[in-house]
């Protein structure tokens, strides 16, 4: 689902694992950047926590449309740039912390009009951006096989064929315009859920989105960025929210940490040379009960810390960090 966060009538946004996050990363101080800028509760968390400043980076215009009703009441600790986090080197260096909040907000599933959510109908969008190629233009004009790929990959689908053939016959008919069209398409290909399990649409508009926004490289390039622009002891926390970015982040932090073959149980840890990295979660935090009751969307929800060293900062290797690659990509 992304980043989901909780509200009660006109409360904030909270997002998940904000108290974990900030335990983990005290004493917060100095400049920081939040990659993902969205409603602004990790940007008021760390500035309430004791943050001088913070660079609030979001790719998606209305983020910033709706923060100035209230982040102007921080005045010049707030640095607003429209971007992508992967681009984060064009707008700070020699920072104390990076935190990246991966996923699609609440405030984004909660607009029909952007076309994230199967649940209402809307026009196929799902640009975080809201420019570019759309999740309509993809779904039209890409071929049964770069459909199946783009649903098996990025959304884990096992009816990717049996989906990417019922899109290509419907749209031969009619093009996709609407959520619904698409998600009544997805439901026709797979059996009726039984109660508790997710809608059937679930994977396949995951991973249409993932595909329109690049996420799985935007958050490769993002990694390599924010140890980038890290001093040393400066903090980079990663919340995720599904396997995939999860596994990506975690071998990200094992590579960069020193610790080159826990990827496999069969293969002993390894230690690096001066690695850029510490790690300060050796497991993923998670949600406790108290969080969950008030928000179960933070169910899936995972939390990574990790330490800048004095260590030269590495590039990202994206094989290595198991980012996924549709058929044809080196």
């Amino acid at each position: 689902m992304g980043a989901a966060r909780a509200t009660s009538g006109s409360a904030p946004h909270i997002p998940v694992l904000l108290q974990p996050l900030l335990a983990a990363i005290a004493p917060v101080r100095g400049v920081w950047l939040d990659g993902t800028f969205g409603a602004g509760g990790y940007t008021r968390g760390l500035l309430e926590a004791g943050a001088e400043k913070v660079i609030a980076v979001d790719r998606d215009p209305l983020a910033f449309e709706m923060a100035e009703g209230w982040a102007g009441a921080y005045g010049d600790k707030i640095e607003m740039v429209e971007g992508t986090f992967s681009e984060m080197r064009d707008y700070a260096e020699g920072i104390d912390g990076v935190v990246l909040d991966l996923g699609v907000s609440s405030m984004q599933l909660d607009q029909a009009e952007r076309g994230f959510s199967f649940m209402s109908d809307g026009p196929l969008d799902m640009r975080m951006s809201q420019s570019g190629p759309s999740a309509a233009d993809l779904v039209n004009e890409a071929s049964e096989t770069e459909l199946a790929d783009i649903l098996y990959t990025y959304g884990e689908e096992r009816a990717s064929r049996r989906i990417a053939r019922a899109i290509v016959k419907t749209r031969e008919a009619e093009p996709f315009t609407r959520t619904l069209q698409l998600a009544k398409v997805i439901e026709g290909c797979l059996p009726r859920p039984k109660p508790g399990q997710s809608h059937p649409a679930t994977r396949s508009f995951q991973a249409i989105r993932i595909a329109v926004n690049d996420e799985y490289g935007e958050l490769a390039e993002g990694l390599e960025a924010a140890e980038a622009i890290l001093k040393p002891g400066g903090r980079l926390a990663v919340v995720t929210f599904h396997s995939i970015e999860d596994r990506m982040v975690k071998r990200f932090f094992q590579k960069h940490g020193g610790l080159e073959g826990q990827g496999s149980r069969h293969a002993p840890a390894r230690a690096q040379e001066a690695p850029p990295l510490t790690i300060l979660t050796r497991k993923a935090v998670q949600a406790d009960d108290d969080e969950l009751a008030v928000n179960p969307r933070a169910r899936s929800a995972r939390l990574r810390v990790a330490e800048r060293t004095e260590a030269p900062a590495a590039s990202v290797d994206r094989a290595a960090i198991g980012m996924p690659r549709l058929a044809g990509e080196r």
